[in-house]
């Protein structure tokens, strides 16, 4: 399977990391990430944290690196050490028994961890909500919520992202009487939708293309996405939905053949550096994972969620998603795409 690698060499250091082990600061950290401007940010924010050490990113969408690891799992060395993935598909790889159960004690900065964020199996990065936008030129009154938004009177002026069917069908179902661990309420929501008009688009780039020409008004997306796209110019504004706000979470495994463990735990400790959250938080959009992290003030009033807002934050019932993703993408194909 071909997968591309670009050599970073870490340019800095900093004191919070003058505690790690010698032995994880002069080898080299491989890390499986995506590409692009989150590869690039890891480079900036983490990399040039690790002193001594050489960080080399393994680029690629997260379903072949999680079937790389799975391949992998007979062999006594893997070739990455740590590998970034959504919550979801860390719970997958845990149940799979192919990934580390961390220990906690071997990284300082864990100190100031989310407990929300500390998974026996990976570590919380950076965390979003799932919130409705709409452009305030095309949609008078605000929607106050998924019902609002995922309704057949918005024609074809909703757009629906192909590849987030499952929060997709889970925003149906909050606003249909389901829950995080019942979905099917909100399917007869959706294809009512769909028979209204509603424009599916295949990546999350294309759907903001679509905003941005005003071709839809409204859909659902995470907020940080939401701000870079604000930041970009499109006319859109957010809303916490009253229904509640799914969380997506972005983090890190280590894969238990990983050749370099000592490396991965130091690169992980970076990664939970202060410094770090808050420049991630600056540069994309989502809220930082430590509570020392000290976001600007007008940066934090449009990533994060107000005290109210927080309490509608809502995790995923990662058993029950794991256990129902192929009906899911079924049910999607075959009748609501269809």
């Amino acid at each position: 399977m071909a997968f591309n690698i670009n050599r970073r060499t870490a340019l800095g250091g900093a004191a919070a990391l003058a505690a790690f082990p010698a032995a994880a600061q002069d080898k080299k950290v491989i890390i499986g990430t995506w590409g692009g401007d989150y590869s690039r940010l890891l480079t900036k924010n983490i990399d040039s944290l690790m002193k001594g050490t050489e960080c080399v990113h393994s680029e690629e969408n997260a379903p072949p690196r999680k079937t790389k690891i799975l391949a992998e799992k007979a062999l006594r060395r893997g070739t990455v050490d740590v590998s970034g993935f959504s919550s979801t598909d860390m719970y997958e790889l845990s149940t799979q028994g192919v990934v580390e159960e961390l220990d906690y004690s071997k990284m300082p900065n864990a100190a100031n961890l989310m407990p929300t964020m500390k998974y026996p199996y990976g570590i919380g990065h950076i965390y979003s909500g799932k919130v409705v936008l709409y452009n305030p030129k095309l949609i008078e009154k605000p929607p106050e919520g998924f019902a609002d938004t995922l309704d057949p009177k918005m024609g074809n002026k909703l757009g629906i992202i192909d590849i987030q069917y499952q929060y997709t069908m889970m925003a149906a179902a909050l606003a249909s009487g389901g829950s995080m661990s019942n979905f099917d309420p909100g399917k007869e929501r959706l294809i009512a939708c769909r028979k209204a008009g509603a424009r599916i688009y295949p990546s999350n780039e294309a759907f903001a293309q679509a905003l941005k020409t005003e071709e839809i008004a409204c859909g659902i997306m995470w907020k940080a996405r939401a701000v870079q796209w604000q930041n970009a110019g499109i006319n859109v504004k957010t809303v916490a939905p009253k229904e509640g706000v799914p969380m997506y979470v972005s983090g890190f495994v280590v894969p238990k053949n990983a050749p370099n463990k000592a490396g991965a735990y130091a690169w992980l400790d970076a990664m939970m550096a202060a410094s770090a959250q808050e420049n991630f938080a600056v540069d994309m959009g989502y809220n930082p994972t430590v509570t020392n992290a000290k976001v600007p003030k007008e940066t934090q009033e449009r990533i994060g969620f107000t005290e109210e807002e927080q309490k509608r934050l809502k995790d995923l019932d990662y058993k029950y998603v794991a256990e129902n993703d192929s009906a899911f993408q079924d049910w999607w194909n075959k009748s609501f795409k269809a």
